[in-house]
């Protein structure tokens, strides 16, 4: 009778686990796919679809300027906890020569980056942040450094990890959240992403790669003046 009873007692336990398991699985999809929900009014004509890592994603326009938002997860065993990186890009052409890849802290395997594919390692500005690398797809424009120098105060932020610029558009690479050290280092559990991103934390980056972007189609002339 009492092996009868134990028996109960663990299959309960079981079926509790099981279901707590399948609750959290629920739970962590259904954080994914609402990931960009709060940020979402700040865009006109917003198009949400879903990343094959079940992160949302979400584009729409600010005035006239088409704006991409990406979540990528990362959890790549070298880092110190995994990551989730919040990708903003415009993708609309750009008077630009090359493309200019600023990474901060390289590591050589974002899965976020080209980085790493880029032929030409460039020498960094100054006012650089001093472990960021920078590259090149071919010999940079004196302009398009001067551009890129002007907007180096970007990287005051420390969770700013890539700036990209191109001919076919920009993009900035944020830090937008890393995994729980304590349930990490204990339950190895990588919760990333469960609070939807919060507007106060996206206008900031809006602003930058717009700013940016202002730069470019703007003031050329002044900028080849002082490269």
């Amino acid at each position: 009778m009492a092996t009868g009873v134990l028996a109960l007692v663990l299959g309960g336990g079981l079926v509790w686990l099981a279901l707590r398991l399948r609750q959290a699985a629920l739970a962590r999809v259904a954080a994914r796919a609402a990931y960009f929900d709060h940020v979402a009014p700040l865009f006109e004509r917003p198009l949400r679809a879903l990343s094959p890592t079940g992160f949302a994603r979400l584009s729409g326009q600010i005035g006239e300027v088409t704006i991409d938002l990406q979540a990528v997860p990362d959890s790549l065993t070298f880092r110190k906890l995994p990551a989730l990186w919040l990708l903003v890009t415009v993708p609309e052409p750009l008077p630009l020569g090359q493309r200019l890849d600023l990474m901060a802290r390289p590591r050589g395997v974002e899965p976020f980056s080209a980085f790493e594919m880029l032929p030409l390692q460039i020498a960094l500005p100054p006012g650089a942040p001093e472990d960021a690398a920078l590259r090149s797809d071919g010999p940079p424009d004196p302009q398009d450094l001067a551009v890129l120098a002007a907007h180096l105060h970007l990287f005051d932020d420390p969770r700013l990890k890539e700036l990209v610029m191109g001919p076919d558009g920009l993009r900035l690479v944020w830090l937008a959240d890393e995994a729980d050290r304590g349930q990490y280092l204990l339950f190895r559990a990588n919760e990333t992403g469960q609070t939807p991103l919060a507007p106060e934390d996206l206008r900031p980056l809006l602003a930058a790669v717009l700013g940016l972007r202002q730069t470019i189609l703007t003031l050329p002339e002044d900028l080849r003046q002082c490269a």
